[in-house]
């Protein structure tokens, strides 16, 4: 099977297309026929080598849709369409960058569509972390309230403007580049405001002048200080982003919480298997019948994955980048 093994970390380049054997099938393991995987932002900086529990070579890629192909368990049967995230796919074990992934059959959640490949596999890690931050900051279909997305142009911020937009929240995205404004009209933001690295204090303040009831923060611990003064007073953000690192330098709760907002975060972890299945599900529901709108920015083949990553490296991706692993070019 061809996989696209990263040899050791550096830069895109380290992505190579190998010939390797297809996984021997083993209890409690099933073999998925790999159509399609998501890119994600955490492969390239496992690529880059800042996760110290992996190990190179090693075939990256933390989620993945497809069919299996060898079934250990009854519940999974031959064929059965699946997807797949986190668990340690692509860290402790060969993950979705491959023709085929041998996979513990707790990560696999079957799945029924009728989507295209490369739509569907935009869909399991992008929009079960958007869904599960907004059921983490506690909104819910229906109910009134104003959402600031901070990071709005990446895959999770455009998948929970979509949610947001079909639960009937007004919504208002941050983006560094005004021409990718349109395209955050287009899945539903009411409000696209130019971030220029800055307090958005002001250009918040001139939307919603008491502040928004939630902010889902995908910048990380850079901005969430900012977040927490921003939020109306009594509402919740939630940091569910990495891209301005893990830690809050010199951190004082009691000084940079107001009394009565809420600092919550979400890890798509915590969505795998069983527990992420019913909300995959329901995703891939509202996205066959038009309620949320995914945006696929581009479909690479396997043998471009150095270009993919280097794509998703020069942050010229608005929304999802896709890897399809058999060529179709």
């Amino acid at each position: 099977m061809r996989a696209a093994v990263c040899v050791r970390a550096g830069g895109p380049e380290v992505l190579e297309i190998h010939e390797l054997p297809v996984p021997s099938v083993y209890e409690g393991w099933s073999l998925v026929r790999v159509e399609g995987a998501g890119l994600n932002r955490s492969e390239l900086r496992t690529r880059q080598g800042h996760s110290p529990n992996v190990k190179f070579p090693r075939v990256l890629g933390i989620e993945c849709v497809g069919t299996v192909a060898v079934s250990t368990d009854a519940a999974l049967p031959v064929g059965q369409t699946v997807a797949a995230v986190m668990g340690e796919m692509g860290r402790e074990f060969d993950g979705g960058y491959a023709e085929y992934a041998l996979l513990p059959n707790s990560l696999l959640m079957p799945v029924s569509t009728t989507l295209p490949w490369d739509l569907l596999a935009a869909l399991p890690e992008t929009y079960l972390t958007a869904q599960g931050s907004l059921d983490a900051l506690g909104i819910v279909p229906g109910a009134p309230g104003r959402l600031l997305i901070r990071g709005g142009t990446s895959s999770v911020g455009m998948a929970a403007a979509s949610i947001a937009s079909a639960h009937g929240l007004r919504t208002a995205a941050t983006t560094r580049r005004p021409d990718k404004a349109d395209t955050l009209s287009a899945v539903g933001v009411d409000h696209v405001l130019l971030d220029d690295g800055g307090s958005l204090a002001d250009a918040v303040r001139e939307v919603w002048p008491e502040g928004p009831d939630y902010i889902l923060d995908l910048i990380g611990t850079a901005t969430v200080p900012d977040s927490l003064k921003l939020v109306r007073r009594g509402g919740t953000v939630c940091v569910s982003g990495s891209l301005s690192g893990w830690l809050i330098r010199e951190f004082e709760p009691i000084a940079m919480i107001p009394p009565g907002t809420k600092l919550t975060a979400f890890h798509s972890d915590s969505l795998k298997g069983a527990a992420g299945a019913p909300v995959l599900q329901r995703v891939v529901d509202e996205v066959q019948a038009g309620v949320y709108r995914p945006n696929v920015d581009r479909v690479f083949d396997l043998g471009d994955i150095a270009e993919a990553h280097r794509y998703m490296e020069n942050d010229q991706a608005t929304g999802k980048v896709v890897v399809l692993p058999r060529t179709q070019f």
